[in-house]
């Protein structure tokens, strides 16, 4: 049962990877849309959510270095390496904080989700700050608020939207537990191998 866990797990890692660096190209690669609609979090938090936080934090830190190294997009100095800083925290936020709570229900989704976008986008921070130093010549506090707020609020509210769906979704096909105990979910899994 481990192994079939592990490959399961390894797999659905592989496909949000493969998801994180196909779905920027929706965005018409250009940078201020993919700035705002923010295209490669949502495999991560959903990454997080199914496979866990270690998993999530994995795919998140890998994601935008690939594809910077695939795509030249986004530059890898400073943006895909501050972004996988971000993305690994959205993914193990997440993960660690879904797999820890006692039911999973939308309003458990959405406590998770908030703290992720919330430690995510102080991460993200920090490593600019690490990145490009602080003050005028480097990284402002204006950058950040635009960064981090009010450009991305369109990605928000399609994570806020498109993920508690998905797991919705999920939930009815029965691979992901929502809206139940997850000590009876596990027990009403089939022991097939």
């Amino acid at each position: 049962m481990e192994i079939r866990n592990y490959i399961r797990k390894t797999v659905l890692c592989a496909m949000f990877l493969a998801i994180g660096i196909v779905l920027p190209f929706f965005t018409g690669q250009i940078p201020q849309v993919g700035s705002m609609l923010l295209p490669m979090h949502i495999p991560v938090i959903l990454c997080g959510l199914i496979c866990g936080g270690k998993s999530g934090a994995t795919v998140g830190f890998i994601m935008p270095l690939m594809r910077s190294l695939i795509f030249i997009m986004p530059p890898m100095f400073p943006t895909a390496i501050a972004m996988a800083f971000e993305l690994a925290a959205y993914g193990f936020i997440v993960g660690f904080m879904y797999e820890n709570a006692r039911w999973h229900c939308i309003k458990s989704l959405y406590r998770c989700m908030v703290s992720a976008m919330i430690g995510g986008r102080i991460v993200w921070g920090i490593a600019m700050v690490a990145l490009l130093g602080i003050g005028e010549n480097g990284f402002t506090f204006g950058m950040f608020f635009a960064g981090a707020f009010a450009n991305a609020i369109p990605g928000i509210i399609l994570q806020l939207v498109f993920v508690p769906a998905m797991m919705l979704a999920l939930d009815k096909t029965h691979l992901v537990p929502f809206g139940k105990n997850k000590k009876a979910f596990e027990k009403q899994k089939p022991e097939t191998v």
